[in-house]
């Protein structure tokens, strides 16, 4: 593996959080105009705004995980950009008999998103965890690492599950646990989205 860079390039509208899982990066934007050092656990968030550029440059050692959202764009095309980062100590941890959440956004969570009803986590799990469902919300599971069942299927590293019925869930980690990323919006946003935008 060798360094790579990301070359600067547009964006605009959307929120854009890239979670360092490994190693580290650094991170560039015109709002900030520098380069900016982000190690595992830290978490960077574009608010693209009416438009902002950036680039990245990923170690040889970097391992990143990057989400956009959707805010609304009637509102957000019409503000100035804007970049936070966050250090992976910041974060609140919840622990359970079975589990440690990290919390990065929502209720218990640091981050200031500009879209409404986002809850991300990460779930390291060493023995059965149940969640229970909302059938307002939305989950999206992505695993991390380790492997196991969700309701008797198996699942493993790399791994992407949307669970959209508002079902409880039961993960069921085998003996190398289960590290499960989630992410959590409302089933009706209360705007038009992207989506809707384009394909109406």
């Amino acid at each position: 593996m060798v360094d790579s860079t990301i070359g600067l390039h547009p964006h605009q509208g959307f929120e854009i959080m890239s979670f360092v899982l490994e190693g580290n990066i650094r991170h560039f934007d015109t709002k900030m105009n520098d380069w900016k050092p982000l190690e595992a656990g830290d978490v960077q968030i574009i608010r693209a705004g009416k438009g902002i550029s950036h680039a990245e440059e990923i170690h040889r050692d970097g391992v990143i995980f990057q989400i956009w959202v959707d805010p609304d764009l009637s509102k957000t095309l019409l503000q100035e950009a804007s970049y936070d980062d966050y250090k992976g100590n910041a974060f609140q941890h919840t622990s359970t008999d079975t589990a440690t959440i990290i919390h990065y956004a929502g209720e218990k969570g640091l981050m200031h998103l500009d879209t409404p009803g986002v809850d991300i986590r990460r779930i390291k799990m060493t023995g059965a965890f149940d969640w229970k469902g909302d059938k307002t919300l939305i989950r999206s599971l992505y695993v991390l690492g380790g492997s196991g069942m969700l309701d008797g299927k198996t699942i493993e590293q790399d791994d992407f599950i949307i669970v959209d019925d508002g079902s409880d869930i039961t993960f069921s980690p085998h003996d190398t646990g289960l590290d499960v990323f989630a992410f959590t919006v409302p089933v009706v946003p209360g705007y038009q989205t992207y989506a809707h935008r384009v394909l109406r």
